[in-house]
């Protein structure tokens, strides 16, 4: 591993790049402190603290990294791209021009590219209205209410939002890995110093025990490693290729395989189950007179069983929804048997694609159960089971269990559910990334041991 990061900086183009990712996301986080003008931020970190917590508005602080709760410039995050990125996706499956868009190599992807820069304003415009006339009508966290800071307020968070859209493509283009999921990357992990200070806090005033530590980091340990297989876990299947003559040369005859990963859809089945459960939560906060509103929030609070029923079920849903939509199985046998591909056993055409989309079925419902798994574990430790109710056997018994399923748990998933999964995500694909880039020069990567193997690239 040490001699892998020190090949990286052997690289002149390789490590311009790793520098020029740091120095956006230096950017980024600099400008989390910027606040928006006109707003009263002890009130309104206030309101987060104790009522905002798992509603939509504490979904939205999470992917803007804590900047939403405190309304700086980014505090809209890259968000409102995410949201114009899943609806030309969409669109693509329905409407014929995207369709043909998409298909058209990279000038189609450059005019999708652009409508959803477009389509990433106009959002961007619209919730930042509803955040300036929400905060104006509530009329505590505002100092000044009026036109102007309605203007102020969407001017601010709209160009906060394309200025983080256009560091997200910088980092594409110039950096290492996906721009977009580094930032949400970014927002999440900055808040792991102050958790682990929490725990060395903890650990120094006696409230836990060195054992509870040890079991923490433990748990924490087997849950990323739990992820990490999974996500490389992949279903091979062979392909074949017959031979061909073309003029003098025979081509073909290869044999393959067919990659298919046992979690297709990523994290984006979480993302939608998660963003759709946090609605009924806000709607009872803004209509607190409604009764059945009331109830239906009650009944749908996070950690409760009802909830996690749900939950679950929307990421199985939404699991077999985007797989559809990213991964064609005729699309797939068709292209097969046209460059002469053909599975062993499987005739070519309809059958391999009833092949196809048996395995993906399968292997779908394998990631679904993992991700809701993963999701729905502190939810369920948490508050599902109630465990700070539970009677242990042994009244007077020092035991370091009890302390810690009801102290440590809130900081062992600090990191939990949706923000794990990105987090170890987007790691593991940023390591792919540079390990291509070590393997394209000649250099041993991560997951070689050993020196240099080759000259440096000049």
């Amino acid at each position: 591993m040490i001699d892998a990061i020190q090949n990286i900086f052997n690289v002149p183009d390789l490590r311009r790049r790793v520098f020029f990712m740091l120095g956006m996301l230096a950017v980024y986080r600099i400008g989390a402190f910027i606040p928006t003008p006109g707003v009263d931020f002890a009130a309104l970190e206030v309101f987060f603290a104790e009522i905002a917590s798992g509603t939509v508005l504490g979904f939205f602080d999470l992917f803007s990294g804590g900047n939403f709760s405190r309304l700086t410039i980014f505090a809209l995050g890259i968000m409102p791209y995410i949201t114009a990125s899943i609806i030309l996706q969409l669109l693509t499956v329905v409407w014929p021009y995207l369709e043909k868009l998409s298909k058209e190599g990279e000038l189609g992807r450059r005019k999708i590219t652009t409508y959803t820069r477009y389509l990433t304003i106009v959002l961007a415009a619209v919730q930042s209205g509803g955040i300036a006339y929400a905060l104006q009508r509530d009329g505590q966290f505002v100092i000044n209410p009026g036109l102007t800071f309605v203007l102020m307020t969407m001017l601010t968070l709209t160009t906060g939002t394309a200025f983080i859209m256009w560091l997200g493509e910088q980092i594409s283009e110039r950096g290492i890995g996906n721009g977009m999921s580094l930032i949400i990357f970014a927002g999440i992990v900055v808040g792991l110093p102050s958790a682990i200070s929490e725990i060395f806090d903890k650990l120094n005033t006696n409230e836990w025990s060195v054992l509870t530590v040890i079991l923490l980091l433990g748990l924490m340990v087997s849950v990323v490693a739990f992820i990490v297989m999974v996500e490389r876990g992949q279903r091979r299947i062979s392909v074949q290729y017959a031979k061909r003559v073309v003029g003098r040369r025979v081509m073909g005859g290869q044999s393959t395989h067919l990659p298919l990963k046992v979690n297709t859809g990523g994290v984006i089945p979480v993302i939608f189950a998660s963003s759709i459960l946090t609605f009924p939560q806000t709607f009872g906060l803004v209509l607190s007179e409604n009764r059945f509103l009331q109830g239906v929030s009650s009944a749908l609070t996070f950690g409760e069983p009802l909830y996690n029923l749900f939950f679950v079920s929307a990421i199985i849903f939404f699991c077999y929804f985007y797989t559809s939509i990213i991964f064609n199985p005729n699309e797939v046998a068709d292209n097969m048997r046209k460059y002469g591909g053909f599975i062993p056993g499987i005739r070519p055409g309809k059958r391999t694609a009833e092949y196809l989309n048996t395995i993906l079925t399968r292997l779908t419902l394998v990631g679904a159960l993992y991700l809701s798994l993963v999701s729905i574990l502190p939810e369920f430790m948490m508050t599902g089971f109630h465990v700070q109710n539970i009677p242990f056997v042994g009244p007077g018994l020092d035991s370091a269990l009890p302390q810690f399923v009801t102290q440590g748990l809130q900081v062992t998933f600090y990191f939990g559910g949706t923000s794990l999964l990105i987090v170890v995500g987007v790691a593991m694909d940023t390591v792919q990334q540079i390990e291509s880039q070590l393997i394209m020069r000649h250099y041993d990567g991560f997951l070689k041991k050993g020196r240099v193997r080759g000259r440096r690239s000049s």
